[in-house]
């Protein structure tokens, strides 16, 4: 027999009845459980059996459904089920390894794979416990979490072996006649060049160093830890795990995730940029050096370079969709919070009244582009299939609908109209309600309805599908919204589609050191570090109480690579603090990196004589004493001389520049006549001579 209909109270209701008169012995649970956020745990088909008890009258009965159907009905109102697992320990020590669990062996090590880290902790010899030191925001259950604990421990030690030392370290033997891999590394980079695979844990210590090796399952790195006990350890020490078994889905997410991180991190061969695969390792880089010097222009070849997989790097080249993936900002003082993540701005009503509604910033919608490819990636084809078919059957619903003239009613019968739908919202009037006749409804929320492929028979079923307690005004329009347009149209899916392919995004900020970055991110900042991308990074905003789901969180997808741009020279800025340095890679792009920019004068003679005149005035740049690198002239200011002759390009360009430079220095007059003569610039269109060059 089929459960009997239930609202997330009725099943709130049934937990307080099994609180207060317990669970008999026949009924507990084998292998499932119902999870609360407090940590009480509950059989979920003697739940649902004292639910239709507490709510019906029924005799409680746990034989009319199975295990799966009452874990299926709780997990749509928003209940948490976990597979009920005993819990094993690992003990590490010099000489044995050994588990609780007797099933463990080291002699195939690769079984990790089907396990799942709860705990870790270091025991001294003389019985002191050391627990991790977890940063903020840190996953704490994961593959890593023991090698972590290590390095916690002996970072010291390790920071002093020798380079060799460090090189032929021992880290992980998955079978006895298996390859040693060996290896402490100070970065990705270097790591790759020993075993190119995502197979990695890169570690940052407070003290500033770095130290990256392989590991993958929760068994990898056993002898890595064995290892350091061995050499940096007292007789009696021990490291302690506490693991599990994987579930399925935890199993299937692993495996989904693999692949997805596997996607992200292809190296391409034919990159044409040799930034670009710096980028897509650090996820985050800052192009900074002297002004010309083309990061904004570099910036857009890697994107175009990345996004289309090495076959070119002009951005010009990419289609209106691959567009889509990049998206370019400029940092100015002004630049705020509310245009980069979100805000109030104000609108216009249907009616013609003014007021205010929140919007994403450009940086957050670019995001959320992301997001749902990311997310889609993941999805198997049915799933996008019927998002596909609700989306047409809103779009055939809205189109063939007379706005403000087809009437409707809610399940109580108060009869509206639908006004007008826009990106967001679905516009309501109600004349029969004296106190609110207009509503603004979410569309999304009437699009996750019809995805799901859940019958909503009451309202009480919508307000259980969006996890919330109460039902809110809106819920009734929603539901018959949801109706009508069932009555329309199915939304079984018409045809068939590809699974959605993993894309890469690149969002460049251009002057980044112009705004005021804690300003301008906000809670982001947090979000926006490499090691916590995706849920692990997971935030609410600053106006996450007006959006329609208050509880959803934002987060940056692994798909997300920022660049940005910026002129160390620049006095109008502060520089960064020390905590977005860490969340960035620098990467300093001096005048002579560029030089190939040049060919876009496509004149070599042209581009031959401006590859001279750079050279000869950059270095007389860097013999002004107060000058470094940083104040030379990059490839782009020359790249004017294609409207410009250089004597122009002397006077209109270079000439204030390199004054604004020097201004205040002893003898600038001197200076500024070293630098014409040093780029060759002789006298103006008039014949008369310069006074900057005058004796």
């Amino acid at each position: 027999m089929a459960i009997q209909n239930l609202s997330k109270q009725d099943i709130i209701d049934a937990i307080k009845y099994i609180d207060t008169n317990g669970v008999p012995e026949k009924n507990r649970s084998v292998k499932y459980e119902l999870v609360l956020e407090n940590g009480n745990k509950y059989p979920p088909k003697y739940v649902i059996a004292v639910a239709e008890y507490v709510t019906y009258g029924t005799e409680i009965d746990v034989s009319r459904f199975t295990t799966d159907d009452a874990m299926d009905y709780l997990k749509k109102r928003g209940f948490c089920i976990e597979m009920k697992q005993e819990k094993y320990e690992l003990t590490i020590t010099v000489n044995n390894v050994v588990s609780t669990d007797e099933r463990f062996t080291m002699d195939n090590l690769g079984l990790g794979d089907g396990y799942k880290p709860l705990d870790v902790y270091f025991m001294k010899a003389d019985g002191e416990m050391i627990r991790r030191n977890y940063s903020k925001g840190e996953r704490r259950n994961s593959n890593q979490t023991m090698p972590r604990m290590v390095f916690q421990i002996f970072e010291q030690q390790i920071i002093s072996l020798s380079g060799l030392e460090r090189e032929q370290f021992p880290v992980c033997q998955y079978r006895p006649k298996d390859e040693v891999i060996r290896g402490i590394f100070s970065n990705v980079a270097e790591f790759k060049k020993y075993r190119n695979t995502i197979e990695y844990m890169a570690y940052n210590s407070d003290s500033g160093a770095r130290f990256v090796i392989y590991c993958w399952n929760i068994f990898s790195t056993i002898i890595f830890v064995q290892e350091c006990l061995k050499r940096f350890g007292e007789t009696g020490d021990k490291i302690v795990l506490t693991y599990r078994e994987k579930d399925e889905k935890e199993t299937e997410q692993a495996e989904s995730d693999t692949a997805i991180e596997e996607e992200l991190v292809q190296q391409f061969k034919g990159y044409r940029n040799p930034y670009s695969n710096m980028l897509l390792q650090s996820k985050n880089i800052i192009f900074r050096g002297a002004p010309g010097t083309g990061k904004s222009y570099l910036a857009k070849e890697i994107a175009a370079d990345i996004i289309s997989n090495g076959y070119f790097d002009q951005y010009a080249l990419l289609t209106d969709e691959q567009k889509k993936q990049v998206e370019f900002v400029q940092f100015h003082p002004s630049y705020d919070y509310s245009d980069f993540v979100e805000g109030l701005r104000p609108k216009m009503n249907p009616d013609g009244s003014m007021g205010f509604e929140l919007q994403d910033g450009v940086f957050k919608k670019f995001v959320m582009r992301a997001r749902k490819n990311y997310e889609d990636a993941q999805k198997s084809k049915e799933a996008i299939e019927q998002e596909i078919s609700a989306q047409e059957a809103m779009e055939d619903f809205f189109a063939n609908i007379e706005m403000g003239v087809d009437s409707f009613k809610t399940i109580k019968g108060s009869e509206f109209y639908i006004t007008s739908v826009d990106e967001g919202h679905i516009y309501v009037s109600i004349p029969g309600n004296e106190s609110v006749n207009k509503l603004s409804l979410n569309i999304d929320e009437v699009r996750k309805m019809l995805e799901s492929g859940v019958e909503f028979e009451k309202i009480s079923d919508v307000t259980a599908f969006f996890g919330k307690q109460f039902a809110t005004q809106a819920y009734s329009y929603d539901f018959a919204i949801y109706k009508a347009i069932r009555e329309r149209k199915s939304i079984a899916p018409k045809t068939s589609v590809k699974s959605e392919e993993l894309k890469k995004y690149i969002f460049i900020i251009d002057e980044i050191n112009r705004g005021e970055i804690s300003k301008i991110l906000g809670e982001l900042f947090f979000s926006i570090d490499p090691g916590y991308r995706g849920k692990a990074g997971e935030v609410s905003t600053q106006y996450a109480n007006m959006h329609s789901n208050p509880d959803e969180k934002f987060y940056i997808p692994e798909n997300v690579y920022i660049i940005g741009t910026m002129n160390d020279i620049d006095r109008s800025v502060d520089s960064f603090d020390f905590a977005m340095r860490r969340r960035f890679r620098f990467v300093e792009v001096k005048a002579d990196d560029r030089l190939e920019m040049l060919a876009l004068l496509e004149n070599e003679e042209l581009e031959n004589e401006a590859r001279k005149r750079m050279s000869a005035l950059n270095k007389a740049i860097l013999e002004v004493e107060d000058l470094n690198e940083n104040y030379q002239i990059g490839a782009s200011y020359f790249l004017k001389l294609r409207i410009l002759s250089f004597d122009e390009l002397w006077t209109d360009c270079l000439q204030p520049l390199l004054q604004d430079y020097i201004q205040g220095m002893y003898d600038e007059k001197g200076i500024m006549e070293r630098f014409a003569k040093a780029y060759g610039y002789k006298k103006t269109d008039e014949g008369n001579v310069d006074e900057t060059i005058q004796n």
